[in-house]
């Protein structure tokens, strides 16, 4: 039997050129990005774009997205989305700066915060860990 897929899309909102700090949105017992499920006919990016939006306060036209980068990770999923509750979960996440100061303004999380840019990075396992690991080599690549 094939396994359920669900998609999400964020946003990994950095400050600084070079990234001096990135931001998370606190949950109960861990950090995250500002992410959620992809909508039938939106786009990865218009995805991406609504959910930082909607859990940040942050509008499209504040940061500007790194055309070259583009974060794919696949991993397993405990989820109501599906029938029988468990799925494969395709995460998408795109590099942005801000390109102008906004009041990050929470919805859905109890809190945020900025983190200080400095590899490597131990924050959370599963997403945020790979992610950082992935744009830390993206800029690598990008110097040098």
């Amino acid at each position: 039997m094939e396994v359920p897929t669900v998609k999400s899309c964020g946003v990994l909102v950095t400050r600084g050129r070079p990234i001096c700090e990135f931001l998370l949105m606190q949950h109960r017992h861990r950090w995250d990005l500002p992410k959620g499920h992809i909508d039938p006919g939106e786009t990865e990016i218009e995805c991406a774009l609504r959910e930082m939006s909607e859990e940040t306060g942050i509008p499209e036209n504040a940061v500007m997205l790194d055309p070259e980068f583009r974060f794919v990770h696949h991993y397993p999923v405990r989820t109501d989305r599906v029938a029988g509750g468990v799925a494969q979960k395709t995460l998408i996440v795109f590099l942005a700066e801000l390109v102008r100061d906004v009041a990050i303004k929470t919805t859905e999380h109890p809190s945020y915060a900025w983190f200080r840019w400095n590899p490597p990075h131990r924050i959370q396992a599963q997403t945020i860990n790979p992610l950082l690991a992935a744009v830390e080599e993206f800029q690598r690549t990008r110097v040098g």
